[in-house]
């Protein structure tokens, strides 16, 4: 199954912010959100990424001082992103060689949408759920 097909179905809107934005301000976005990351974007192409991670490293470093620095300055730069017709599991191998969490789905040049690890772990284990259940079918039925 491809990407499109697990980001299809939301309705919600993607949360992100600008490289111009203060860290404290993607922090509060981060945490008024309860969510992890977001995309970074700037004039609609996505510049960057910033996680919590990014918000740990700055803060641990420069303290409170670091809420006032633009995100630009902390963001995981260049993103890494995907395109709607890779496969889930040919995502989840990228996300595990590169050590990520979170994947923006561009497509020309625009964001369709961003899919955590979570999403990705929540369809193959919904798949193999499926999978087995179909078996156990096959084998009564047999």
């Amino acid at each position: 199954m491809s990407i499109r097909r697990i980001i299809e179905g939301r309705q919600q809107e993607i949360v992100s912010c600008s490289p111009q934005h203060s860290v404290r301000h993607a922090a509060g976005l981060l945490a008024e959100r309860r969510i992890g990351a977001m995309p970074v974007l700037d004039g609609g192409q996505v510049a960057g990424i910033f996680s919590e991670r990014d918000l740990l490293y700055c803060v641990a470093k420069e303290g409170e001082a670091a809420l006032a620095r633009p995100v630009a300055e902390v963001m995981t730069a260049p993103a890494i992103t995907i395109e709607p017709q890779v496969e889930v599991m040919t995502a989840l191998s990228l996300m595990t060689r590169r050590r990520i969490r979170h994947l923006p789905v561009v497509e020309a040049g625009r964001l369709l949408g961003f899919v955590s690890i979570g999403d990705l772990v929540k369809y193959r284990i919904e798949s193999i759920e499926a999978e087995a259940q179909q078996m156990r079918e096959y084998i009564t039925l047999a």
